[in-house]
């Protein structure tokens, strides 16, 4: 059993320094997707910092988290939310440039690309990052490691791209225990992505793009 555990939404003063010493007390990597605005104040930017320097990834999250790009009115406004996160995370961005879409707890349809943006990504040598395993931490911040374990199992010898958010107190108070359930149970945590989850790597489009851009390119 595979997982890669990605952390959205954060960083935030409250729950991220936890999170991180509970990765680091089991020797753990991570990739934390981070929302642009919030690396506006020097705590948080700090924190995503603390993050890289521990060896965990951080990709690019959106500006806002806001409406997803195949419903923006203006099509170009999905270029402003990555190119103005892009310029925040600056050297806190690693070789392979990351990215995940918002799509605000909805799935991934039509609505996560649009062309605009898939031109952007590609042509800046982009990998996009979606998901498998969504327990909706932010809906049931007790229930989720249920979830997540089950849907982990479930998915064999595929690699699970586990997504919890690091803005949930309650939530994360959980992540502990989970964390020694899967290791208890032979899991292996990674910074890898399966193919099934990526619709862009190193900005060449895979077939999966096809299902989730608003209109053909």
């Amino acid at each position: 059993m595979r997982i890669a555990l990605t952390i959205d939404n954060g960083p935030e003063n409250t729950v991220t320094p936890r999170v991180l010493e509970e990765l680091d007390r089991r020797g753990i990597k991570a990739t934390f997707f981070v929302v642009g605005e919030r690396l506006l104040t020097p705590e948080h930017r700090a924190l995503a910092r603390a993050a890289r320097d521990a060896g965990h990834l951080i990709g690019n999250h959106t500006y806002t988290h806001g409406t997803p790009f195949g419903l923006l009115k203006n099509p170009q406004d999905a270029i402003d939310e990555i190119a103005r996160t892009a310029e925040l995370l600056g050297d806190l961005a690693g070789d392979e440039l990351l990215f995940r879409p918002s799509t605000q707890g909805g799935p991934m349809d039509a609505r996560t690309f649009n062309p605009a943006a898939v031109k952007y990504l590609t042509e800046g040598g982009y990998t996009c990052v979606l998901w498998n395993n969504l327990p909706e931490d932010w809906i049931d911040p007790q229930g989720w490691p249920e979830r997540a374990a089950q849907t982990c199992r479930s998915l064999g010898d595929e690699t699970s791209v586990l997504v919890v958010h690091d803005i949930l107190p309650e939530a994360m108070l959980k992540l502990g225990s989970f964390l020694d359930e899967m290791l208890t149970r032979g899991a292996t945590f990674v910074q890898e992505f399966p193919d099934s989850c990526v619709p862009i790597r190193r900005g060449q489009p895979t077939a999966l793009l096809d299902e989730i851009s608003a209109r053909p390119l």
